[in-house]
């Protein structure tokens, strides 16, 4: 007899779940599946799992495929069952292509081939369907998007869209989703938008989106304009749809931590907020070549700025830049000065200046810091005036932490909750009127340096 293993937390199941039961069972005579318990889920970074586990369970006896199941509750046991069960293949789907390779010391080990658009054939009526994802870009983020889209029950990434007929092709073999060049067609086979195109395109990319009807999740900076940002904020707000920027640290565990206890009172009131975040980039990369939309600013600032806003709020009194370009123009170092009614903050962000990269906030009683990388915020302390008296914090930072935010949109549409304190929309706004302020300073300060160097020529 050949007994084959698999797991899975089988969660709103659906053709795919049943296709690799029955491809599982194919492989031999005798079929054991394990089914998670929230709580390992919750260990390993999957995210918003809906039906309880009797449910889980029952979903996978009703498919006939299956000769034993049993509970998988920690890590480590994929061996010990292996072991206990004299398991001769072990089986999980392509996602995990690689990921359980140690196993072959004990069993054969076979990856299936997951199943394209899961969502279309559901096996059981369900009041939350899952969501497709239909993703706008196809560069280095939206790569990250996809395992991490993965790790949260009720998604599913569907299809890509670029216009460059080769991008999408080549992104949708290597994910093994649908390439789509026409955009009506792509907006027929989705059910919510996920925009990581590069930063001038998001404006249209989200107008089209909402007048299809469909949910936005955008990708940083949202938009270049205030009014921008206003319109398609209100839009979004008027027509019952959720529209949400993709700034990650603003989701993470860990930093809505550190807001909680900055706010708490216990460094006393916030005067001073400092805010860096600097990597060095190859000078031929997008960012530091896009004579338009390039430079540090546009990149990270909304990194820098979120814990100012956050904190502060979105009504500075004055704003200033101070910027160190490249022989291209571009700003290769910011630092934007703000102040506050009660306080003082910087933003600074670098793409040719390396620099500590640390979160500081003061208060009149104490301080908390957060060393790079803080917008991950997996640590952070908090310090008073008896320099013996030390606070420190930890949270866990799971993936690339993409997750996080892809839950919240996810929770957002479910419970018809159209707003989100974690990141407002007035909040959003203001960081695109940031955004728009540096952008016109920068080009005047371009012009200003053209004309200097060409009256010494």
């Amino acid at each position: 007899m050949i007994k084959v293993i698999t797991y899975g937390t089988f969660d709103l199941f659906h053709q795919g779940h049943y296709r690799l039961l029955q491809r599982a069972k194919a492989l031999g005579d005798y079929l054991i599946v394990g089914v998670t318990t929230e709580a390992y889920d919750a260990t390993r970074g999957k995210f918003n799992v809906i039906d309880d586990l009797m449910t889980r369970i029952e979903n996978v006896r009703k498919t006939g495929f299956a000769d034993e199941i049993i509970i998988e509750e920690s890590a480590g046991q994929k061996f010990s069952d292996i072991k206990k069960y004299n398991i001769d293949i072990f089986t999980v789907g392509s996602d995990w292509t690689g990921g359980f390779d140690y196993l072959k010391d004990y069993c054969e080990v076979v990856y299936l081939e997951r199943t394209k658009n899961i969502s279309s054939t559901m096996l059981r009526e369900t009041n939350r369907p899952i969501q497709r994802i239909g993703i706008i870009g196809t560069g280095r983020i939206a790569a990250r998007f996809i395992p991490e889209a993965r790790q949260v029950s009720g998604v599913s990434a569907q299809g890509v869209y670029n216009p460059h007929t080769e991008s999408a092709v080549r992104f949708a073999k290597r994910w093994d989703i649908e390439a789509y060049t026409n955009l009506e067609e792509f907006f027929s086979n989705i059910d919510v938008v996920y925009i990581a195109s590069p930063h001038q395109t998001h404006y249209e990319y989200i107008k089209a989106s909402l007048e299809h009807g469909k949910h936005v999740l955008c990708e940083k900076p949202m938009v270049l304009r205030k009014s921008q940002a206003e319109e398609v904020l209100q839009y979004a707000k008027e027509h019952d749809l959720i529209l949400l920027e993709e700034i990650k640290t603003a989701y993470c565990p860990g930093f809505q931590k550190l807001l909680g206890i900055a706010c708490s009172g216990s460094i006393g009131s916030i005067r001073n907020v400092e805010a860096c975040f600097t990597k060095l980039e190859k000078a031929d990369s997008r960012e530091l070549t896009d004579p338009v939309y390039g430079g540090s600013f546009t990149e990270l600032g909304s990194y820098v700025l979120l814990p100012i806003l956050k904190i502060f709020g979105t009504e500075y009194q004055e704003i200033r830049f101070d910027t160190i370009r490249g022989e291209n123009g571009l700003d290769l170092f910011t630092k934007a000065s703000l102040v506050y009614p009660t306080g003082i903050a910087t933003a600074t962000c670098g793409l040719g200046v390396k620099s500590d990269g640390r979160l500081l906030i003061a208060g009149t009683k104490g301080y908390i810091i957060a060393e790079a990388p803080w917008w991950k915020t997996t640590y952070f302390e908090v310090h008073y005036e008896e320099a013996n008296r030390v606070d420190r914090y930890s949270e866990i930072f799971l993936g690339d932490g993409l997750r996080y935010e892809i839950s919240n949109f996810l929770y957002m549409i479910n419970k018809s909750n159209k707003d989100n304190f974690k990141l407002t929309r007035g909040e959003s706004a203001a960081m695109a009127g940031i955004m728009e302020r540096f952008m016109e300073e920068e080009r005047a300060g371009r012009r200003r340096e053209t004309a200097a160097r060409a009256g010494t020529d």
